[in-house]
């Protein structure tokens, strides 16, 4: 949703896995990413009570928020680890709604499995279900969600740009430098326990998911693109990132901040 309106110019900014904001590039779109949300994995697999292992889920319906996003992008490779191909071994039933749907999905018995990202997860393990997989650990490196813009658009704002990608970096520099209060809004605004909260900040930080300045992790990127070409068979070399990232509006904001 974010490309088509990216590049309808119906937003200036949007979030997005690495993958898709390649793909629209690669199908002439004007889009370049900029800054970094979230750098790396965050979901565990979390199945049904029965289920002990990712080995026990072949034959079984996984959840999903869609087929082609950078989540479902590494879960099959998470899987492919564990010799599960799909769709030989596992189907995806798209559900709309997130994490939160995806749970409700398991609790009904409509999926066997699905991905849920840090701190729900931890939601997932008191109801009962099983934590048989995570993520990153198959996945180390791995470009979640990046901020991207239209380069036109960009080029013509580049001073607003430039303000936009230093609040960003603002903001993930308190949520580092201010460990209760972040603690205290992520439990506010997404409706956790505090010890779900915490746990979540503990995780973020200790992983730096949020680069402490916006960046993107260009080789996180690289292999979220290398993984989404191998996935849908697309033919030819990727010769590097740079045709897809442009850090020049980070570097130009970060000249007003202090060096960490």
């Amino acid at each position: 949703m974010n490309v088509q309106a990216l590049a309808a110019g119906s937003l200036q900014v949007g979030s997005g896995g690495a993958e898709a904001f390649y793909e629209a590039t690669e199908r002439g779109l004007d889009l370049v990413m900029i800054g970094g949300v979230i750098n790396g994995l965050t979901h565990d697999i979390v199945a049904g009570k029965k289920y002990k292992s990712i080995e026990d889920l072949r034959g079984a319906t996984f959840g999903a928020s869609s087929l082609t996003s950078g989540t479902v992008t590494a879960m099959k490779q998470a899987l492919k680890v564990k010799g599960l191909e799909y769709p030989r071994d596992y189907k995806i039933l798209v559900l709309a709604g997130g994490s939160s749907a995806n749970l409700a999905a398991l609790q009904s018995g409509q999926i066997a499995a699905t991905t849920v990202a840090i701190p729900l997860n931890y939601v997932a393990e008191e109801a009962g279900f099983n934590v048989v997989g995570r993520l990153i650990d198959a996945v180390p490196e791995f470009e979640l969600s990046a901020l991207a813009v239209k380069r036109s658009w960009a080029e013509k704002n580049r001073s607003l740009a430039v303000r936009f990608i230093k609040a960003l970096a603002l903001t993930h520099r308190w949520m580092y430098e201010n460990k209760e209060a972040a603690i205290d809004f992520l439990a506010r605004e997404m409706l956790l326990k505090p010890s779900h909260a915490r746990r979540g900040w503990e995780y973020y930080t200790q992983h730096q998911i949020w680069h402490p300045d916006a960046d993107l992790s260009l080789k996180g990127t690289e292999y979220a693109i290398r993984i989404y070409m191998d996935q849908v068979g697309a033919k030819g070399q990727l010769g590097g990132v740079a045709k897809y990232v442009d850090q020049t509006y980070l570097k130009e904001a970060l000249k007003d901040l202090p060096k960490r």
